[in-house]
């Protein structure tokens, strides 16, 4: 199985993640976003079958909304991000370590975005709280006021991708 950008070409209507959020968006919406330059989605494929993948977009935040002891020496106002918008695995990989490969991939991903387009941090937007466990593993910390919602600091990803 490899990492390939989605394409046409790629099988996604039978995906089922278990979560329909997320087939929905793999079947309906993912190749259309990237077509606008809105994002990209990076595929896991078993013969053209997708079988897991990753939502990456450039957005912006509001530095109020990090936490100020480790975003303390940025400008006021809003700041660059990379948000981890979807990320899914079919059922039938479930269990094999494979959602931790994707995680790394998209992770990995994010770093070499950053080498060419800075940003401040990595956002994430968790479905539940079985994922927002998952994501805590790789040091994911809770924005204050938003529970669901994750990030991991440029520095922080630099030093991980690094070791």
């Amino acid at each position: 199985m490899e990492f390939e950008k989605l394409s046409k070409h790629h099988k996604r209507n039978k995906f089922n993640s278990g979560e329909p959020k997320v087939d929905e968006w793999i079947k309906t919406k993912a190749r259309q976003a990237q077509e606008k330059r809105l994002s990209i989605t990076n595929v896991l494929c078993d013969s053209k079958a997708v079988v897991g993948y990753y939502t990456i977009a450039i957005g912006q935040l509001s530095l109020e909304e990090l936490p100020e002891a480790e975003f303390k020496k940025l400008p006021k106002g809003v700041v660059p991000i990379v948000t981890l918008a979807w990320l899914g695995l079919d059922i039938s990989m479930q269990g094999r370590g494979l959602g931790d490969k994707l995680f790394v991939h998209a992770l990995a991903h994010c770093y070499k975005t950053g080498l060419n387009f800075p940003y401040v941090a990595v956002i994430i937007d968790c479905m539940n709280e079985k994922a927002k466990k998952f994501y805590e593993r790789y040091d994911f910390k809770e924005i204050v006021g938003h529970p669901m919602k994750l990030y991991i600091s440029w520095k922080r990803l630099e030093v991980i991708a690094n070791s």
